[in-house]
Order: structure tokens, then sequence, then C-alpha cells
């Protein structure tokens, strides 16, 4: 997804071998014991706004998201439009392979996809959406997103072709990104013809 070529290239974010087991969360307080207030790490910034038009429906805020990672170089990304896109608590989790074929996964929240991807973006990326399957039932979605990346507009060249796995949430008033999780193409692992557009 999101900066997937750009990301997987300059490594920005720290990356947890598949498999590998994360750090145990803190115990829960002694019973009667208030628990410890959080701290300023785990306070997330205040909910932006969003535009109306992003989050009205399943095709807009897919769009959105495409849309607000997208542009030259030197144009400064809406990361305010970026961060009211999705949920609280929310995750972007690309996964890849070192150069030694070891199978890696990151975890990020909206705060750390910015803070480690700005700059990389901001040396001109576009990426679009070129397939999509949906699952849904009720208020949650899930959507295979099949992508292309791309350093200009329109450039011929690829720089990236992959899959975003998408949760969404819609809650009667709005939809939410949940998660992103996503793999960019390989040739040992190509994207499979279910995920490809049609043939017309």
């Amino acid at each position: 997804m999101l900066a997937s070529a750009v990301l997987v290239a300059v490594s920005f974010m720290t990356v947890v071998p598949a498999g590998a087991q994360t750090a145990p969360s803190p115990a829960a307080p002694p019973a009667g014991q208030a628990p410890a207030p959080p701290t300023l790490a785990s306070v997330a910034p205040p909910m932006p706004e969003p535009r109306k038009e992003d989050v009205a429906s399943m095709d807009a805020i897919l769009a959105a998201l495409y849309d607000v990672i997208s542009g030259p170089a030197g144009q400064a990304r809406d990361w305010n439009r970026f961060r009211s896109l999705f949920v609280q608590g929310a995750r972007l989790i690309p996964t890849g392979r070192t150069p030694e074929g070891v199978a890696r996964i990151t975890v990020s929240d909206p705060e750390g996809y910015i803070a480690r991807s700005s700059n990389a973006l901001s040396q001109g990326f576009f990426e679009k959406e070129v397939a999509r399957k949906v699952e849904r039932f009720g208020g949650i979605a899930h959507v295979f997103s099949t992508y292309e990346a791309r350093r200009k507009a329109d450039d011929t060249q690829l720089l990236a072709r992959g899959i975003n796995s998408i949760q969404l949430f819609d809650d009667g008033k709005r939809w939410w990104i949940v998660s992103v999780y996503w793999q960019a193409e390989r040739p040992d692992s190509q994207i499979p013809a279910e995920y490809l557009p049609k043939a017309r």
C-alpha cells in the first residue's frame, strides 16, 4: 500500500521477523488499585474532522486513502486528512522479505507511518487501485485492493505492484479504516489472476 515501494526500499520502519514474539503487555494492577495513567506515547492526537465526501461510502474512503498519499515531488501531504480516515487504534502493517529472504512484518499506527514515510513520499509517489475484491457483513468489510505505484503519475514504469488488505467499518454515519495490511509483488510471489484487472 501506501508508499509500499518506498517503504520496502528505504526500510523506514522497525521491522520484526515473522513469528517473533512481541513484548508482553504490562501486568494488570492488583485488585482495588487504579491503573496507571497512560503515557504520552499511548495518547493519540485529537482526531481531525474528515471531509464528508471522503468518508461517505466505501468507494469514497478508499479513493481518499490512495489520493492523500499520492503527489509529485516537493508536494506536502495533507496528514490531517490522512489521520481523519482512521479509527482510533488503527494499524498499518507492511510485509516483505530482507535481501537474505527472511520474512518480515512491521506494525505501525498512522502517526508512525507519517513519521517514517513523509520524506520518501515527498520525493514523488503515486499509488492507485487497479482491482478490488470485497467481502462484507453488516458494518464490517474486508477489501483486497490491488495497487500499482509509480514515481510520477504518468510514468510507464512501475515502482511496485501489490495487494492492500484493508479492513473497514461503517458505523452508520461514516466509514473508517481499521487496518491496512499489505505486500508487494515479488518474482517468486506473483499476484493471482483473480486479483488483477479483468481483461476487456
